[in-house]
């Protein structure tokens, strides 16, 4: 993060500063404000990333129990087990009717 007294930033300089890393205006040595670049970001980021309702439901996700990717596609792979298994009993009664 870069700090920038407020007498010597330049909109210009803290612009392109700040596509690198946020840059902090100061005031008599004290933050005054923050600029952030966007740049790359599409609106939808954009809004999405100043979105209270957004942020409240990832934070709940993330309290949720989660898986593994191993532990998911091992799941899915019973799954479609049981699907192979369950058609091929079908056939057979099929066959046999």
């Amino acid at each position: 993060m870069k700090m920038v007294g407020l007498e010597q930033a330049t909109l210009n300089t803290c612009v392109n500063e700040a596509q690198r890393e946020r840059v902090v205006i100061t005031s008599n040595g004290k933050p005054v404000a923050l600029i952030v670049g966007i740049k790359g970001m599409d609106a939808e980021q954009l809004q999405l990333g100043n979105n209270d309702k957004f942020w409240t439901l990832i934070t709940k996700r993330r309290m949720q129990n989660t898986i593994s990717r191993a532990q998911l596609e091992q799941n899915i792979n019973e799954k479609n087990r049981e699907r192979i298994e369950d058609s091929s009993v079908v056939c057979q009664l099929s066959s046999v009717a």
